[in-house]
Parts: structure tokens; C-alpha cells; sequence
């Protein structure tokens, strides 16, 4: 999930960039019969168009609008709420070409640098200087960091935010004698891990992600590949996949899921993994903290008797990776004053309590506000996970989260248009590995091939 100096950042797009975007979005658009130019049916009037992801939190965030929001503002929101993959690329769509159809979007701080270089969103500077009572120095600074563009402007504001953890089975741990260590490293997890594995019938030692996808197995094993001393690209954009710390990062995790994760593991994303540690079927899992909620859950079979510990390390001192889905608002939106408004509220500290209030507070979508972790009936129902989970935002460093500088910021992804295709390809080559199909070897030769073939676009800048 999930960065950026008035100077022409390192992770600048290639060869015009805007340009092939906006053909691609373009092409994309006439293919599906769905093209909204300048007359489309954008949003005017009192009203404002809003494109969101299906998360649970973005669905709560719909039915709370129209009571609340329109009743006090007398602003009508239109939603279209889609599925991740669904809504990213409509929103690429309507950005890419400045349609106007979408007023406001959610967009993650891997999209929203790049999208603030091409020109697609409004800073927000402006807003936020004439909103005091919203209190931008409470959002977490490497929250406000990630969605900060390359000339130093706000673009984005956070509606929830995650990092990574390890979570595990106090009780299956206490019974074999184990403690874990304030701050694991990924050495004494696969030991802990190797002991408890068929701790109970049909439990494994550790759940990790094996699904394809740049942002399912490549989010914790890049995590992995940092901590480990190595990186997707150099300083000089140079492709290091087949390094030798990438090599042992990608066999320690591969060997580690083979011989102590979970069946079927080369199927298994996060919701996979949040089943089989509910479910007892794993003792641990490491993965995104935004799972935590669910583990504690009043109907969850594991309430209070999930652990959580920092993300584990080897060379790094902190390891966890940093995520957001945050609002943006569209440059060519007609109503970007309202279009503010709603994001003002929804990113709010008075959102959050009115969610805690009406869900429940371990539903408040956290991970964004210092201020939220002081809140008494926060703490009471979300304790167990909350100061590991702000300390690892905390920890976060988009821009230098391993052992060498990196040509353009992210941690569990590399913040250029490209990744999306390349984290997905080489992802489809380290998941057959793991299924068993192939050498992790063999996985990352491709993979340093396909990673080179980048490198072409950004050698020399």
C-alpha cells in the first residue's frame, strides 16, 4: 500500500508517462463502451459523484452519508462502490482522462504520487489551510508523507491506514513452552514456528500470503526482501532481483510457507490467512494489521487469544510495511469545494467517533489520527492491537526502508506505474515455487528479466 522535493524525483515516470497512461485509459474506455468525456454524467448542482472500494469500512461510510453528512451540509453523495481491482480501474479510467464523471475516489498511496505527478488531482494545501478545527498535524506523519506529491503539496487524505504485524496463539505458544520475543526476527519466528507446527490437529505453524498479485504475496515478501539487505531496483535503477539478499530473502520465505505454512498456501491471500488463524487451522500470520479488528471481533472463536508483535526483522530495525485508502479529489471535478467537504468528514476525528458509536469502536477506521489511540473507549475495545499498530505506522519509512537508497519510495511496493504489472509477473513466478512447480531459482532468473526490461525506462536518471 501506501513516499515522496521540487526537483524531478528520482521515480519519475519513463518515456512520457502521462501520455501512455492516458492512451491506455483511453483505449481501455472505448473497448468497454463506457467513454464519459466532457459531456458525461458528471456531478453539479448540490450533488457530488464518489468512486470507493467495497471495503467494509467504505460500505459503513455509504450508509452513515446521506443521516448524517447530507442532513448537516444538505450535499448529496452518489456512490459507485466496486470491488479493489473493479475500482482501480475505473478510477484510472476517469483520472487518466480527466472525465470529471468522479468528484472524489479512493486512492491508496501507491497511486496517488503518481497521479499527483500527471496532473490528475487537486492539491489539497488549500482546503486544509481554511479547515484549523480538521487538525492535519493529528493525521500520522508518514500517513501525511505518503500521500505528499514530489513538488512537496498534499493530494490525499487518509481515510483508514494499516502497517504489518505478526499475530499469533498465545495459548498455543504458552503450552509448548514458548514465549515471543518483544521484537522477532524472521529467525526466531521460522524456529517458533517449526516447534508449534501440529501444535493441534490440522494447525500449522505460520499462514504467509502465496496468492498472485503485486499486492497479495508480493506486499509481506518485500517486507521480507528489505529487511533481509535486499531491493527491486538500485540507486541507478538497476534491476537486483537476482541478488544474492533478494535470492535468500525470496528462499527463506518460500521455504518457510513450504514447510511450515498452510495448505494450499499458493491460493492464500489475506482473507485466507485471517480464515485459518480464526479458525485454528494456523497458530501464526503475518500480515496486515487491519486484520487485527476481525481476530477481536465479539463473534471471533480467537478473541483474547491473539498476541501481537512488531513485524519481524533481520537487518532493519523496523520492517512493517505502510498502506493507505485515502480520498482524492479529481483536478477536472465542477464541484471540488464539495467534493472537500466530504472528504473533511469522512477523514474526521468526528467520523470516528460517530462510527465507534454506531459499529462499535473496534470498527473505527484507525491507523491515520494520533488522537485516536488516546480514546478511552478505543483503547477498551481495540487494546490488544492498538499500540502495535501505531508504533508500526510509526516506524514506517517509505522512502529508506532497507539497508541501500532506493530510486523511487514504497516498502512493499516500488512506486512507479510499472509495478503493477511487474509485481504481478513476478509474483505469478514466486507462487509457482512455492506450489512447487519451480526453483525459487529459476523464479527469480525470470523474474530479474522481467525486472531489467523496467530498468530500460528509468536507467541514467
Amino acid at each position: 500500500m501506501r513516499l515522496p522535493s521540487r526537483r524531478r524525483p528520482p521515480g519519475t515516470p519513463g518515456k512520457h508517462p502521462r501520455r501512455a497512461l492516458a492512451l491506455l485509459a483511453t483505449s481501455t474506455l472505448l473497448l468497454s463502451g463506457c467513454w464519459a468525456g466532457a459531456g458525461g454524467a458528471g456531478s453539479g448542482g448540490d450533488a457530488i459523484n464518489v468512486l470507493m472500494v467495497n471495503n467494509p469500512q467504505m460500505v459503513e461510510l455509504q450508509k452513515l452519508t446521506k443521516a448524517h453528512f447530507t442532513k448537516e451540509t444538505g450535499i448529496k453523495v452518489n456512490f459507485t462502490v466496486l470491488p479493489e481491482n473493479d475500482v482501480r480501474d475505473k478510477i484510472s479510467q476517469d483520472f487518466a482522462n480527466q472525465a470529471g464523471q468522479y468528484d472524489v475516489a479512493t486512492l491508496s498511496n501507491y497511486e496517488i504520487p503518481i497521479y499527483a505527478r500527471n496532473g490528475w488531482l487537486h492539491d489539497l494545501d488549500g482546503y486544509v489551510a481554511k479547515s484549523p478545527s480538521y487538525d492535519q498535524d493529528d493525521i500520522l506523519a508518514p500517513m501525511r508523507d505518503s500521500l505528499t506529491g514530489d513538488d512537496g503539496k498534499l493530494y490525499g487524505e487518509p481515510f483508514y491506514g494499516e502497517s504489518s504485524m505478526l499475530m499469533y496463539r498465545k495459548d498455543v505458544l504458552a503450552a509448548k513452552g514458548l514465549k515471543m520475543p518483544a521484537h522477532p526476527t524472521w529467525q526466531q519466528v521460522a524456529d517458533i514456528a517449526a516447534k508449534i507446527d501440529g501444535a493441534k490437529p490440522g494447525m500449522r505453524g505460520i499462514c504467509l500470503r502465496g496468492l498472485p498479485g503485486w499486492g497479495e504475496l508480493i506486499a509481506p515478501l518485500t517486507t521480507v526482501v528489505n529487511t533481509f539487505g535486499g531491493t527491486w531496483f538500485a540507486k541507478d535503477w538497476s534491476a537486483r532481483l537476482g541478488d544474492k539478499e533478494f535470492r535468500e530473502a525470496a528462499k527463506f520465505y518460500v521455504d518457510l510457507v513450504r514447510e511450515h505454512g498452510e495448505s494450499g498456501a499458493a491460493q492464500s491471500g489475506f482473507a485466507e490467512c485471517l480464515n485459518n488463524l480464526t479458525q485454528g487451522k494456523t497458530a501464526m500470520w503475518y500480515d496486515a494489521t487491519s486484520g487485527a479488528g476481525s481476530l477481536e471481533a465479539a463473534k471471533s472463536p480467537v478473541k483474547g487469544k491473539i498476541g501481537y508483535a512488531p513485524a519481524p526483522v533481520a537487518n532493519t530495525k523496523s520492517s512493517g510495511w505502510l498502506y493507505t485508502w485515502a480520498f482524492g479529489l479529481q483536478k477536472a471535478s465542477r464541484n471540488a469545494d464539495k467534493g472537500w467537504k466530504f472528504m473533511e468528514w469522512a477523514t474526521g476525528k468526528e467520523y470516528e467517533s460517530l462510527v465507534g458509536k454506531t459499529y462499535g469502536w473496534a470498527n473505527v477506521p484507525a491507523g491515520k489520527r494520533a488522537s485516536t489511540y488516546d480514546l478511552p473507549a478505543y483503547r477498551k475495545e481495540a487494546g490488544a492491537f492498538a499500540d502495535v499498530t501505531r508504533d508500526a505506522i510509526a516506524a514506517a519509512k517509505p522512502r529508506d526502508p532497507g539497508v541501500q537508497p532506493r530510486p523511487a519510495p514504497g516498502i512493499q511496493f516500488v512506486g512507479i506505474p510499472e509495478f503493477t504489472d511487474l509485481g504481478t509477473k513476478v509474483s505469478q513466478e514466486l507462487s509457482s515455487a512455492i506450489a512447487g512447480r519451480k526453483s525459487v531459482d529459476a523464479a527469480l532468473d525470470a523474474s530479474q528479466k522481467l525486472a531489467a526490461e523496467v530498468s530500460k525506462e528509468y536507467e541514467g536518471r
